[in-house]
């Protein structure tokens, strides 16, 4: 009996997960091949998108062919001044971020830990009846003085980037900061920042 998933072990045919692994796009699939010679359906899910097919053979004498192997080396080429672009950008926001001026409040340990509570209360009222152990207590503290620090940003910044490109940078640094100026609270400002994804400089 021939199972659904039987064409998977067809050498004579390539899939288009195949031929995206071979450096095909979807536009260069439309463009030097055409229609798939067989369409199967998907192997795993019953309801996903069928598997379109395309024989090695037809693959191979058109990547072999002079304007497929002019667009691959284009493709590759755009794709290299890409990447050189993102990495320059990166670069450059970070340097833009090294740059900001992140102000963290100077309080001492008694009065901050005041605060922290109070500011913990106003946003979680249930927790006036709470006794907070030192490590949550820390918690508290690094939450209150990432709430309270200000970041300098002549607006140049978001200008260029995209918020979701420069705020997570900006937090680590601001994580970062606050671990200097509060070398007690260091290891738990490292530890938020890594559940958060945003690693201190």
């Amino acid at each position: 009996m021939q199972l659904r998933h039987d064409f998977l072990r067809d050498e004579t045919c390539l899939s288009s997960t195949n031929l995206a692994e071979r450096g095909w796009t979807a536009a260069a699939i439309r463009l030097f091949l055409g229609e798939p010679d067989r369409i199967e359906p998907h192997p795993v899910l019953r309801a996903g998108p069928p598997v379109r097919l395309f024989r090695k053979a037809r693959v191979l004498e058109a990547e072999a062919s002079e304007n497929w192997q002019r667009w691959r080396d284009r493709s590759v080429q755009r794709a290299v001044q890409s990447r050189a672009a993102a990495i320059a950008q990166r670069a450059a926001i970070l340097a833009e971020i090294a740059a900001l001026e992140i102000r963290v409040p100077m309080i001492d340990e008694e009065e901050l830990a005041r605060r922290a509570r109070a500011f913990r209360i106003r946003r979680h009222p249930a927790a006036a009846a709470d006794d907070p152990d030192p490590g949550t207590l820390r918690r508290w503290m690094v939450a209150y003085l990432r709430r309270e620090t200000r970041v300098q940003d002549s607006g140049s910044l978001h200008a260029r980037a995209s918020r979701a490109q420069a705020t997570p940078s900006i937090r680590a640094s601001v994580y970062a900061v606050i671990a200097a100026h509060y070398p007690a609270l260091a290891a738990e400002a490292r530890r938020q920042a890594a559940e958060s994804g945003e690693i201190p400089p």
